[in-house]
């Protein structure tokens, strides 16, 4: 029996071959190279063999002198492994197998294949190998072991001579080759800076001239402000930072890409005015300003944007006038409360999260290990929020031992460990660089309250290899602005209360770095009540929902490209645990959540826009959920008094619900026409087309004349016409104010408030659908929808709420197919008959009135005879905490096989096979 393991699937290599591992009796492994990448990820697994004195063998060789000798001292710790390599110095042949024999009770289980035993190979790389299961007397078993023994016997037992001789010769292995193949590839332009390329050309023939780029550290935004400066042909350009130590290797970055101009500093020491580009201090240049005309520079980049609502960024902002303005920005929130979107008139290039910068490779890939704590400290009913109590349960010296003793076991990538250990408060973490220097391994505690010379000295400490310093312990001060490339090590010593101050923490570690081929994260997981929260941080918003954080769980995050995260039993089961218990859309949940992301704004009530760049981890729609408004919700939660009278307004509560309840907007064209008309007396179908125009590649009449009649509210029932407030007018050619909406703009914060709800709406819609046409109707493939978005993506010109019930809609010849998949253990009801086949096919019953023979059920039947479009959607759950599920678009299908009547049976066949992920969604149980 044979069958095909890839890395295409949750079934990966790793995956599989962890498994095989734990439930052999016995195991011979067979690789050409051995990195300590694929070493440290198998380090728990080999400790359980030991543990239960299951045995094996371990071949590798000298082949193109891959394998690394750290990798085998780490295997060479193992009592149950022998472990052996063949020298290819010596005999002059390459050596190259990748085979994995498992013995059984009944039988070998034997992969041959292509992975090597590195972290690439067991889930990134296309790989392929072929399992096979054999009979112990099987004669293609017995050809493989008698290979092997032949090869064993000739190869050497890896001992300390032949560790300290291998690692003698590899030392003397010069790779000149190395830094310029890596400085060269630097400055190819990257997935990022394309897409943000053509984002900005697309901008500027739209007459826009400002934008903004939002991307994580090391993705290359330098490098693209210089790629979009040569495109521009700009003659002047200004490029202006917040931090002295940056404007160099910024420079650099220019004089790498640009040839024919002339580069110089303008600082405290250096003012080469007359250079073309100049690379400057905002506290340089906010002196300095006036000397130079306004029109001086047809091209300025703020660099670190998020600075930019700062006076002494505004006044200089204000005063130059470039034909182009670029930010560049890892995060787009102030601390003071203000948003910097509209300083760069809301034009967002591009905007890359930390599970895209991961994906594309723009930072370093990572191993995340969850340890479970140790039992001794009891987190179950202390308050997260209790820092003082929390520094004294965490501050024991056994603890201590116990986190380096785990250091030593998992290691690191590189010749010298550099650690940022994350601790709960100033006390924990001078606590722990006491405790650490006592054993030997030299730390250090730096919070906000150390000047920035003495951060800068210990620092270049750290990242020094000859210097001795292995661990800076902190708080808070390497949450974000603070750069260490080299950093190969994060400790999360604390409780993570906060999914977002989790993934700043682990940002801090992942900037690409030469010779660094992966981050080592080592997370000390409690048993507090929180733990589920590490689970939501690492998922994102890739995770449908509470199902879906199960199932990461329960494969090890296997779909992560580039990020390899393993967590002991029994943190696992506990996450699981919690997760399972936990209401994420009870009044409770979404409280602690908002005041978390509050306490990250210095305590500034958030915008809805401020929790953009944290969708991943925290989404606002929620809030709105339970309360029907943001600013409904804002009063319940928080105490202030002009919040609550906010609310009195029975009008201006009616129309901001009549606004958010459409959130997540998927059409944008009603937002874009009631941002315009907050300041401007009416629009027409002209005016619709130009302010459209900057955010779609194609915008449709019978659109804007269908939104046109959805403002005027021609689509709400009479429940809904009482539940909200009519915003507008329509006399058939343009659309004006309504007389009550005009007032409520009168009050200042009322129109602040709208605004922020239609900027919030019109930047999802961007980060989700960009300004691609989808035609009509207007569905992204895997995008979710309701059923009321089916009726205005189709402009059905009839009262929506018509447009919902039965799970069959149709208008003219689309025919819309929602479809519940609620698994067996869930099941609340037996009426569901949905099953997937394949990828491709899967099962259907129609309505009970559908025949095969007329009307609906014949053209279901033969919908491509009758040129009826077959649109799938899917959820798994009717509702999750009681909160109704979205369905999940699959693109259109083909009926290929029928039977039955009232209901009809049906097998469809998806057009675009269903993504691996989204399969194992809708057929595996947890």
């Amino acid at each position: 029996m044979n069958s095909l393991i890839s890395n295409s699937n949750t079934n990966n290599f790793y995956n599989h071959f962890c498994k095989s591992l734990l439930e052999s009796k016995y195991f011979i492994i067979n690789v050409a190279f051995i990195n300590f990448s694929g070493v440290q990820l198998l380090l728990e697994v080999f400790s359980k063999l030991e543990n239960k004195n299951i045995k094996g063998k371990i071949l590798t060789s000298t082949y193109l002198n891959f394998t690394e000798v750290k990798a085998l001292e780490k295997l060479k710790q193992f009592k149950n492994i022998e472990l052996k390599i063949y020298d290819c110095n010596i005999t002059n042949l390459g050596f190259h197998p990748k085979s994995y024999i498992f013995e059984f009770n009944d039988f070998y289980e034997v992969i041959v294949g292509s992975s090597n035993i590195t972290a690439s190979a067991f889930k990134t790389n296309v790989e392929w190998n072929v399992k096979t299961i054999v009979k112990k007397d099987d004669e293609y078993l017995k050809n493989i072991l008698n290979e092997f023994n032949n090869l064993w016997k000739e190869s050497f037992e890896v001992n300390e001579d032949f560790l300290h001789k291998y690692a003698n010769f590899m030392e003397n292995q010069k790779r000149d080759f190395l830094p310029s193949f890596f400085y060269k590839q630097n400055i190819k332009i990257n997935f990022m800076q394309k897409n943000a390329l053509e984002k900005l050309q697309s901008l500027r023939q739209k007459n826009q001239n400002k934008a903004l780029v939002i991307a994580a550290t090391g993705s290359g935004k330098t490098y693209l402000s210089a790629f979009d400066v040569k495109n521009f042909e700009a003659k002047r350009v200004l490029f202006l930072v917040h931090r002295e130590n940056i404007l160099l290797s910024a420079k650099q970055s220019f004089e790498n890409v640009i040839s024919n101009k002339t580069f110089g500093l303008f600082t405290g020491n250096k003012k080469e005015k007359e250079q073309n580009y100049l690379f400057s201090t905002i506290q340089t240049m906010s002196l300095y300003f006036e000397e130079f005309e306004r029109k001086e520079f047809d091209y300025m980049i703020i660099d670190e944007a998020h600075h930019a609502t700062s006076p002494t960024y505004k006044k200089v902002i204000e005063y130059f006038q470039p034909k182009f303005l670029l930010g560049l920005t890892a995060t787009s929130n102030r601390m003071d409360g203000n948003s910097i979107y509209e300083i760069f008139d809301e034009n967002i290039a591009c905007d890359i999260r930390l599970n895209d910068a991961l994906e594309h490779g723009f930072i370093v890939p990572f191993h995340y290990f969850g340890i479970s704590d140790i039992q001794s400290i009891d987190y179950e009913n202390v308050d997260l929020t209790k820092i003082d109590l929390l520094a004294k349960l965490l501050s024991v010296n056994k603890r201590v031992d116990y986190i380096i003793e785990q250091m030593n076991f998992y290691s690191f990538v590189g010749n010298k460990r550099k650690a940022i250990g994350f601790c709960v408060s100033k006390e924990h973490g001078i606590y722990m660089s006491e405790e650490f220097n006592k054993r030997g391994i030299f730390s250090i505690f730096l919070s906000s309250e150390d000047n920035i010379s003495s951060r800068v000295k210990y620092i270049k400490k750290l990242e020094d290899d000859n210097d001795n310093l292995e661990v800076i312990f902190t708080v808070d001060i390497f949450n974000e602005g603070v750069d260490i490339p080299s950093i190969n090590t994060v400790l999360f010593l604390r409780p993570t209360n906060s999914p977002i101050i989790f993934i700043q923490q682990l940002g801090r570690g992942l900037r690409k770095y030469k010779n660094k081929e992966f981050l080592t994260v080592l997370d000390f997981i409690g048993n507090h009540k929180k733990a589920y929260l590490i689970a939501l941080a690492l998922a994102g918003n890739k995770a449908i929902d509470k199902d879906s954080l199960k199932l990461f769980l329960s494969n090890n995050f296997a779909n992560f490209k580039n990020a390899h995260i393993c967590m002991d039993e029994i943190s696992k089961q506990r996450i699981l645990e919690q997760i399972e218990k936990e209401n994420f859309n009870s009044l409770k949940y979404l409280k602690e959540q908002y005041f978390e992301f509050k306490s990250l704004l210095g305590n500034n009530i958030p915008k809805l826009v401020d929790f953009l760049q944290f969708n991943d981890a925290i989404n606002p729609i929620k809030f709105i959920d339970e309360s029907y408004s943001y600013i409904e919700f804002l009063s319940k939660v928080e105490n202030e008094v002009k919040l609550k009278e906010l609310v009195l307004n029975q009008n201006f509560v009616k129309a901001i619900r009549f606004i958010e309840n459409l959130l997540p907007v998927k059409r944008v064209y009603e937002f874009v026409i009631l941002k315009y008309l907050l300041d401007n007396d009416f629009c027409d179908e002209n005016i619709a087309f130009k302010i459209l125009n900057k955010y779609l590649d194609k915008v449709q009449k019978e659109t804007i004349i269908h939104s046109f009649y959805f403002l005027n509210q021609d689509f709400l029932d009479s429940a809904q016409i009482n539940r909200y407030l009519k915003l507008i007018n329509f006399d058939g050619k343009s659309v004006v104010k309504t007389e009550q909406f005009s007032k409520l703009l009168e009050n200042k914060k009322y129109k602040e408030i709208f605004e922020d709800s239609l900027n919030y709406g019109i930047y999802l819609y961007e980060e989700e659908f960009g300004s691609f046409d989808y035609g009509k109707p207007f569905l992204k493939l895997y995008g979710k929808y309701n059923m009321l978005n089916i009726a205005q993506l189709c402009n059905f010109p009839k009262i929506h709420s018509s447009f919902r019930g039965s799970g069959f809609l149709k208008y003219e010849n689309d025919f819309f197919l929602f479809i519940n998949i609620e698994k067996e253990k869930f099941s609340k009801s037996s009426n569901y008959n949905n099953t997937f086949l394949s990828k491709e096919v899967f099962t259907y019953q129609s309505k009970p009135s559908h025949s095969q023979n007329q009307g609906d059920g014949e053209k279901l039947c033969q919908n491509e005879k009758f040129g009826v479009k077959l649109h799938i959607f899917m959820r798994k759950f009717v509702q999750v905490d009681k909160k109704t599920q979205d369905f999940i678009y699959l693109g259109l299908a083909n009926s290929i096989k029928y039977e039955g009547n009232k209901p009809i049976s049906l097998e469809l066949k998806l057009e675009v096979p269903l993504d691996d992920k989204l399969y194992e969604e809708f057929t595996k149980i947890v």
